[in-house]
């Protein structure tokens, strides 16, 4: 039973570092190519934040980005002057900006995630099909077993 206990924990070991190797070398690849799109990172974050949550205050972006109010005003200044997002009032109360993504924001994004994906399937392209499958499914239930915070 020992054995299975230690078998078990070096087992969880391994599958954390490979985790966390995979996740860094797409992350600084995904760097790259954010970088040839000529937008920073926190832009970058930004737009998938506001398209995966729709229209946000800047105060509900700050949050989702865990950075202060006046750096997503600042960013979201940036944003605005290379047109990836507009500011507009709250048809409910004037007071309140909403940030919304603009269509060249949306174009960025999908251009980048595309070129991510491009850059996984060259990685994972000597993969037979049944593979990639089996690997999408256990990576579904590991993620869906661990939970999301968005």
């Amino acid at each position: 039973m020992s054995e299975d206990k230690d078998r078990i924990e070096e087992t969880v070991a391994e599958i954390e570092k490979y985790l966390r190797r995979i996740d860094y070398t797409i992350r600084k690849k995904g760097r790259e190519i954010i970088l040839e799109e000529n937008i920073t990172i926190p832009q970058f974050h930004a737009l998938q934040i506001l398209i995966h949550h729709g229209k946000l205050t800047i105060g509900d972006l700050s949050q989702k980005m865990s950075l202060a109010c006046s750096t997503i005003t600042d960013l979201i200044d940036r944003m605005e002057k290379t047109q990836l997002v507009a500011r507009k009032r709250s048809e409910k109360d004037k007071r309140v900006v909403i940030v919304e993504v603009l269509p060249k924001g949306h174009e960025i994004l999908e251009k980048v995630l595309i070129k991510r994906r491009e850059y996984l399937r060259g990685k994972i392209s000597h993969y037979k099909l049944e593979e990639m499958e089996n690997l999408r499914r256990e990576l579904q239930i590991l993620y869906e077993s661990i939970g999301s915070d968005d």
